[in-house]
């Protein structure tokens, strides 16, 4: 199979869909794997590393795209990216589609075969392509939350983790997946007050078990979530429903509630943002104000440190990229349902129902597209 990665053009992605070590493998297995220059030059991977393992290298994304049977990335495909891509050619990339109905229209139009990195699953019900780079988020955010909440940037001025017979922050996570057990990793060990609201009584009972009284744990009902940002100096949102866009859980009218300079981090961001005044943004312009409130909403939070995120995410897709190479996709999906809880759209056809609900649009199963 040819295999093109492109480099990404997404504002501030330094990330890249293939390491030189992942296109040393498809190599191996007897694929040509095709790079754009420079791809990985912002994770840290320069052409000549790729070069050496026997890719080759072209000058332009339109050579990529237009050779490949399959489009390795890391972001979902921009608006010049789409209409590059063709029926018959595999995606495989981040799409969140959910919240991203432009996205998902031209997806469609253009036929492709698009599987998505987070919507892949595994024997546990786990999400093993997000999960690396749900690790990154979950445990930046509380260190660009800290950065936000220092005067200087428009914060409260408080310092995380306090000082001796002065109090520390106090950080309130939303969802102790992922993405909350790694912010409250980092939080509780900067000596901020943490506490993790989750619905799952036996994750509350793990993180306790795992944190062994650092933290509080806490159901997360709605009474519960207005009642601890009133006090809290960072909300750390990071909710998930596979697929689907993030519930909101604070309103713009609990922002009133709030303690101006208090900071709002969004990781849901990518899935629409659990936080009603949620707006994507970028490395470049990070935080903006509501009502007094910091927003910290950047839709790629990862991007930040490009080597351990490409790293990590090539770890965890380079099985799946090579079974969709070895056997085709539609063998490779038929053989292992994990992989086929990852396909998006197939030649026209919506086939993941959560973003068909989410967008009012038709849909097939995945499996009736294994058909088609």
């Amino acid at each position: 199979m040819k295999i093109g990665c492109p480099k990404e053009i997404k504002p501030q992605e330094f990330r890249v869909g293939m390491t030189p070590d992942a296109a040393r493998e498809a190599i191996a297995h007897g694929h040509d794997v095709t790079v754009e220059t420079k791809a990985g030059l912002g994770a840290g991977f320069a052409d000549a590393a790729y070069q050496a393992v026997g890719a080759r290298i072209v000058d332009t994304a339109d050579e990529v795209f237009a050779t490949a049977d399959m489009i390795v990335k890391v972001k979902e495909p921009q608006p010049v990216e789409r209409k590059r891509l063709r029926e018959g050619q595999v995606l495989f990339t981040y799409l969140h589609l959910a919240p991203d109905p432009e996205q998902t229209k031209d997806l469609l139009a253009s036929g492709v075969t698009a599987i998505a990195y987070e919507t892949v699953t595994d024997a546990r019900g786990g999400l093993p392509l997000l999960a690396p780079m749900s690790e990154v988020a979950g445990r930046l955010a509380p260190q660009v939350g800290s950065w936000a909440l220092q005067k200087a940037n428009g914060g409260r001025g408080v310092l995380l983790g306090g000082i001796p017979g002065v109090r520390p922050a106090n950080v309130v996570i939303i969802g102790g997946g992922v993405v909350g057990t790694a912010a409250a990793r980092v939080a509780a060990g900067m000596g901020a007050n943490v506490t993790v609201l989750d619905r799952s009584v036996p994750r509350l009972s793990y993180l306790d078990d795992v944190f062994m009284g650092r933290l509080t744990t806490q159901y997360a009902s709605a009474g519960a979530v207005a009642d601890l940002i009133t006090t809290a100096d960072m909300v750390i949102g990071a909710v998930l429903v596979p697929g689907a866009a993030a519930p909101r859980l604070v309103s713009r009218a609990q922002l009133a509630t709030m303690q101006p300079g208090s900071v709002l981090v969004d990781v849901a961001i990518d899935q629409g943002g659990c936080f009603e005044t949620s707006r994507a943004t970028t490395h470049q312009d990070p935080i903006y104000e509501v009502d007094g409130i910091l927003h910290y909403c950047v839709a790629n939070m990862p991007g930040a440190v490009a080597r351990t995120s490409t790293l990590g995410l090539g770890n965890a897709t380079l099985p799946f990229m090579l079974a969709l190479a070895d056997k085709g996709w539609k063998r490779a999906c038929a053989e292992d349902k994990h992989l086929l809880a990852g396909l998006n759209t197939h030649a026209g056809k919506l086939t993941y129902a959560a973003v068909g609900e989410a967008l009012g649009l038709p849909h097939i199963s995945a499996t009736d597209a294994l058909a088609i």
